[in-house]
């Protein structure tokens, strides 16, 4: 197996899945949120913790799994954290009650994690610079899928199978992805891991934390990941309940907004440099922030909100990929601690505004954190790159991505 290559096909099928991990452990089941309510005879605000824990155990897998693959290699923690997945996945299934099914979320959530962070490290591990970005644009496109087909395939489910049926395609997926980590040949050489005893890996924390560079790039992501996350925990009850939209309906318009991340992820790379790219989508997300806000207090019509909602998310997408791959870039020597950083922060934040946006009216709350999201990322920009606000600079950048 030590002279078994990875072929370039199979990394980008794999690392592609992986990534697409998170968003079909989040996004499957919202369609059948409401339904669920009335499965476990409890309020939407508790059905949504399933949601809320989902993504704290994303969080905290991150800061388990990225270390631990610094320190034993990327495929071990890999065939961990799915066999872990898989036994999770069964107690979702067959939790008798709420409480419980919350409970073994957040384990999902967890054990999940391990594949977002890894697929990172593993293409930190094989490319670098303008390669990294490609790679990462081309995942970050893949990843777009999932949004994609995720709540649409649960959509269809949801009057079928019901939400277990949703689950028991999780468990599936896990099985196929524990079966490409099996395959999967180590990208992080034995004389290339950590030295230190396990319980110290987590001393490149230290390093990373005191590069300013990389912390402003991922705070930036962090409030991007914010305003995804206030999208994913507002959206099902906007469309079904504001706009009348029955599940399968909400899932098709869901997974057209999911495309507008995945192109806008794609086409990142295209521009001459990834910092280009960042400012570009910070400053588009502000200013589709605070026109959907405008348009949610004027109790706007559905198209609008649709029309305003892709341009923001189109925003996003472009900051996802220029900001990973400046973070990743800039810090490569500690890839693990530095992906897992990346990611445990934008699920830690998508945590905490979740069950904001459910807070009084949804409309008004929703566009509230789409703006504070907003300008809390592009504030980062602007000091991750040393640059002041100034109307003439955002005008110029504006005009020279648009020659593109």
């Amino acid at each position: 197996m030590g002279t078994r290559r990875n072929s370039k096909l199979f990394i980008l099928i794999f690392l592609g899945m992986l990534t697409a991990f998170g968003p079909f452990v989040t996004d499957m089941y919202l369609p059948t949120l409401p339904a669920m309510s009335q499965f476990f005879n409890t309020s939407s605000s508790f059905i949504q913790l399933g949601l809320t824990t989902s993504m704290i155990g994303l969080a905290v897998g991150q800061l388990l799994f990225g270390p631990l693959s610094d320190k034993y290699g990327r495929r071990f923690p890999l065939i961990s954290a799915l066999s872990l997945f898989l036994i999770s996945t069964i107690g979702c299934i067959y939790s008798p009650n709420i409480i419980q099914f919350v409970g073994w979320r957040l384990i999902q959530g967890i054990a999940g994690a391990g594949g977002i962070v890894i697929s990172r490290s593993i293409a930190a591990d094989k490319y670098s610079g303008k390669e990294l970005a490609k790679m990462l644009a081309i995942i970050g496109a893949i990843n777009g899928i999932a949004p994609v087909a995720a709540p649409i395939l649960g959509g269809t489910m949801a009057d079928i199978t019901g939400w277990q049926g949703i689950f028991w395609v999780l468990f599936l997926i896990g099985i196929l992805l524990l079966a490409g980590s099996i395959h999967f040949n180590d990208t992080l050489p034995a004389e290339k891991r950590g030295k230190t005893k396990w319980i110290d890996v987590y001393h490149g924390l230290i390093t990373v934390l005191h590069n300013r560079s990389y912390v402003c790039y991922i705070l930036q992501s962090g409030f991007a990941q914010s305003v995804l996350f206030a999208n994913i925990a507002s959206s099902p009850f906007i469309m079904q309940q504001h706009y009348g939209f029955s599940p399968f309906m909400f899932s098709v318009c869901f997974g057209i907004n999911a495309i507008a991340i995945g192109i806008a992820a794609a086409s990142a790379a295209k521009f001459r440099h990834p910092e280009q790219a960042l400012y570009t989508g910070s400053i588009g997300m502000v200013l589709a922030s605070v026109c959907l806000f405008i348009a949610f207090y004027s109790n706007c019509s559905f198209w609008v909100y649709e029309t305003l909602l892709i341009g923001l998310l189109l925003m996003l997408g472009l900051t996802f990929t220029a900001s990973n791959t400046l973070a990743m870039d800039s810090a490569r020597s500690n890839a693990g601690i530095a992906s897992a950083l990346l990611g445990a922060l934008g699920f830690a934040f998508g945590g905490l505004v979740s069950p904001l946006v459910g807070l009084g009216n949804i409309l008004i709350s929703t566009g509230l954190v789409f703006i504070i999201g907003s300008l809390g990322s592009f504030i980062c920009t602007l000091r991750a790159l040393n640059r002041k606000f100034s109307l003439a600079k955002i005008l110029k950048t504006t005009q020279s991505s648009m020659n593109l």
